[in-house]
């Protein structure tokens, strides 16, 4: 369901988005568990993560915009599962969303055209980590087709807590 007040754009990911996905990815880093980073990155840092994602391949970057205002109002991504050869038809995918841009079905959006855009590409198996509790984020991948496999204990450490990640699986 496309959000109410705009229609919505999804497109790859280019350099001059960079800015606003920063400041997106910087928001999880400071005020959640969802990412494990802990310091938040200048556009220039968070650069070659962006350059990782071109627009053709397995690792995409896919960008939803306001289509009027040309706003970002989140990403999603498909990015290496490991760095050894053999895991190079599994990726592992995440969405984030502009804070206030929730709830509005561009998560849905985004990981629609992020799975049209992989039906192409040699890539068998998607694989997603969801610190917990997460309940919109395993709703949003069991819609996808998701499974759950397992769940990491206390494996990430933020916020002077310890963080269990549920690790999902889609076949491709």
């Amino acid at each position: 369901m496309p959000p109410e007040d705009a229609e919505v754009q999804v497109r790859p990911g280019i350099e001059g988005d960079l800015d606003a996905l920063t400041a997106i990815y910087n928001h999880y880093v400071r005020e959640t568990a969802i990412t494990f980073d802990t310091a938040v990155f200048t556009p220039a840092e968070r650069r070659p993560w962006l350059l990782s994602h071109p627009e053709d391949g397995p690792h995409r970057l896919m960008v939803a915009a306001d289509a009027r205002s040309q706003r970002i109002l989140g990403y999603a991504t498909s990015s290496p599962h490991r760095p050894k050869p053999a895991y190079g038809t599994s990726v592992e995918t995440s969405v984030y969303v502009a804070p206030d841009a929730g709830r509005r079905g561009i998560g849905t959006l985004l990981y629609e055209a992020l799975f049209k855009a992989l039906a192409r590409e040699d890539v068998h198996r998607a694989y997603a980590g969801i610190a917990q509790p997460n309940e919109p984020s395993e709703r949003l991948h069991a819609r996808f087709g998701f499974r759950h496999v397992g769940t990491f204990r206390e494996v990430g450490r933020k916020f002077g807590r310890y963080w269990d990640v549920a690790w999902y699986e889609k076949e491709l």
